[in-house]
């Protein structure tokens, strides 16, 4: 007959029976040990010194215990004697990020010719290698009131809708002290949802936490560490907004967040299967408050013993800090490239940048109301929203003279046509002049690039003898200086004085009259 192992009352009871004057095999009649055991505890009495008057102390009937396990344990079965041989193999097998599930092991071994009981193994790898079917553990003590809450996401289950069937999803929120818990049910896990949802959940506790714990899903997360975890910073400034730290749990570690891991399964249990929930979210997530309140949070929590509602009522909820009444806009943060005509692209939409940045890759945080460009984490431009294929231009932004031009301002070549000359001036007014001004800004530049070119004065006389007979072609006033130019170039050349010639608007007024003077004198009189 195997082994069997004793227990300290089974101990004691084969001992008091012994003392109390019952044979051996009336003792194993009796169905307390078999008789080979019974002896060997007899005896292992009687070599401590012990008789039939000797008083059961607890530390007598442990030295006894002791003594047998200590003779067992000197003769090793022949089962144990094989497991041995293999220690080697046996600890490569279950070592390591291979390790190798005991019932394969002990497949293995099978395989080899090696039969062993399953519980032999078992005991063998247990007490000889030190292995466990779970790793140990140690029960980390609840937080101070109102400091931590543990938030997970939880997937429920397919859910029919007006739309069409939909994957529910659960955003769960669980104060590390009282257990207290709320659920926020979605069909999203976007950093928008997200924000919702830890908003809802401050609205229902009446306040904040001072540290948050939760996984690491990617709209929270842009790197996840368990030394230097890097959080999306969007998420940072609602975190800032709210008042509380974020202490994101390691990777493939639920033990670090073990109270909303064991909430989520009881979510899905005790709420979801077999419940029939409304169709549309807004009517799910009355219910599910409603559930948090009065099912969940009013049963007897297993492991405190205590009402969650009622611990949470009396010893959390004085200690949160106060809830926000705003809304949170929660901001988008992206990369863009200033292209050449001083702009930046971001969601169909343009918004400019000043020169210095052309080229230049900048980041933007896009909001409801506002654009931020930030340069190597300064701050170089803010713009209002706009809609997409709008565009948002600061002329501030463009080279000195470039603004005008950029913006179709009238008003602004009207001036410096005007600095240019009275009748240069006066020129562009007649040229702009009518209901679509802009078809005609080209004609506009050319000409202040023909006071450029051939100079003020110059263009200023071509334009007041245009003025007098209202002529307004840039195209006409170019050809007579280019014309001018050439002729003085050419004389130049010949070393001759040259007199330019008359131009033909340059003639007297006489060369254009069909009577004589005495004629236009009687007519008059």
């Amino acid at each position: 007959m195997a082994f069997r192992e004793m227990s300290m009352n089974d101990v004691r009871e084969v001992l008091r029976r012994w003392q109390a004057g019952q044979s051996l095999r009336a003792i194993a009649r009796d169905g307390v040990a078999d008789r080979k055991t019974v002896r060997r505890y007899v005896e292992a009495a009687q070599a401590q010194g012990m008789t039939r008057e000797t008083a059961l102390e607890e530390a007598r009937v442990t030295e006894v215990l002791r003594a047998v396990q200590r003779q067992v344990q000197g003769r090793p079965s022949s089962e144990r004697q094989l497991l041995a041989a293999r220690r080697a193999q046996l600890e490569k097998w279950l070592s390591g990020e291979g390790a190798l599930k005991l019932t394969r092991v002990h497949e293995l071994l099978d395989g080899d010719g090696v039969e062993v009981s399953y519980s032999t193994l078992r005991r063998f790898a247990h007490e000889e290698l030190g292995w466990r079917e779970r790793r140990a553990t140690v029960r980390v003590d609840d937080p101070p009131a109102g400091e931590e809450a543990q938030m997970d996401f939880g997937k429920m289950g397919t859910i029919s809708t007006p739309s069409g069937p939909k994957t529910l999803w659960v955003l769960v929120v669980v104060l590390s002290r009282s257990r207290y818990a709320f659920v926020y049910p979605t069909f999203d896990q976007t950093l928008p949802a997200i924000c919702e949802g830890l908003d809802a959940a401050w609205r229902f506790f009446g306040g904040v936490v001072l540290r948050v714990v939760p996984d690491n899903p990617k709209p929270i997360m842009l790197h996840a560490s368990s030394t230097a975890p890097r959080l999306n910073p969007s998420f940072q400034e609602y975190a800032e907004a709210r008042g509380f730290f974020v202490d994101a749990a390691r990777v493939r570690h639920p033990q670090d967040k073990p109270r909303v891991e064991n909430h989520i399964r009881y979510v899905r249990e005790r709420w979801f299967k077999g419940a029939f929930l409304p169709s549309t979210l807004p009517a799910i997530r009355d219910e599910a408050e409603r559930w948090c309140r009065e099912v969940a949070g009013g049963r007897i929590h297993g492991t405190t013993r205590r009402v969650p509602r009622e611990d949470f009522l009396e010893h959390e909820q004085p200690h949160l800090q106060p809830p926000s009444k705003e809304d949170f806009d929660v901001p988008s943060w992206h990369e863009a490239k200033v292209h050449p005509d001083h702009h930046i692209s971001l969601r169909k939409a343009l918004y400019s940048v000043p020169t210095r940045y052309l080229g230049q890759r900048v980041r933007v945080r896009l909001d409801r109301r506002s654009v931020r460009i930030y340069f190597r984490n300064e701050l170089v431009k803010t713009h209002p929203r706009v809609g997409p294929v709008e565009r948002s231009t600061d002329v501030n932004d463009y080279p000195p003279g470039r603004a005008e031009y950029a913006t179709r301002s009238i008003d602004g070549l009207l001036r410096r046509a005007h600095q240019q000359g009275e009748s240069i001036g006066r020129f562009a007014e007649g040229l702009l002049d009518g209901p679509l001004p802009w078809t005609r800004m080209r004609q506009a530049y050319a000409l202040l690039r023909l006071c450029e070119k051939y100079g003020s004065d110059r263009v200023n006389a071509l334009c007041q003898r245009s003025l007098e007979f209202d002529v307004f072609e840039v195209p006409r006033v170019e050809r007579m200086l280019r014309n001018a130019q050439r002729m003085e170039e050419a004389a130049e050349g010949a070393r001759k004085v040259a007199r330019l010639p008359e131009g033909r608007f340059a003639r007297p007024h006489s060369s254009f009259q069909t009577m004589s003077t005495e004629e236009a004198s009687r007519d008059d009189a």
